[in-house]
């Protein structure tokens, strides 16, 4: 299935606007880099992602930070900045560095 053929299926399911559940999987990794595809964050989230998702602004963590976005405040609160993958098949997670 082609990635936009995903996404169109999936516009009637269940989008979620709660992240708990991907900060607290984030939050349990111990890896400093980790990659996850849409349909696993989808799997984590227990719901669809919106169309939105798949724009890298939607995900990147250091872009306009004074615009609060649950996923976004998700990441930074387990300790990860995100940023959409290149190809737009999913999302990396880098640790920050502690101070």
């Amino acid at each position: 299935m082609l990635e936009s053929d995903h996404w169109r299926q999936r516009r009637d399911v269940f989008q979620v606007n709660d992240y708990e559940a991907l900060r607290d999987y984030l939050a349990r990794q111990t890896l400093a880099e980790l990659t996850l595809g849409f349909e696993e964050i989808e799997e984590i989230i227990g719901g669809a992602l919106p169309r939105a998702a798949q724009r890298a602004s939607w995900w990147d963590s250091l872009r306009s930070p004074q615009e609060k976005m649950p996923q976004r405040e998700a990441c930074l609160a387990a300790g990860y900045v995100a940023t959409r993958l290149p190809d737009g098949n999913g999302v990396r997670f880098r640790r920050m560095k502690r101070k």
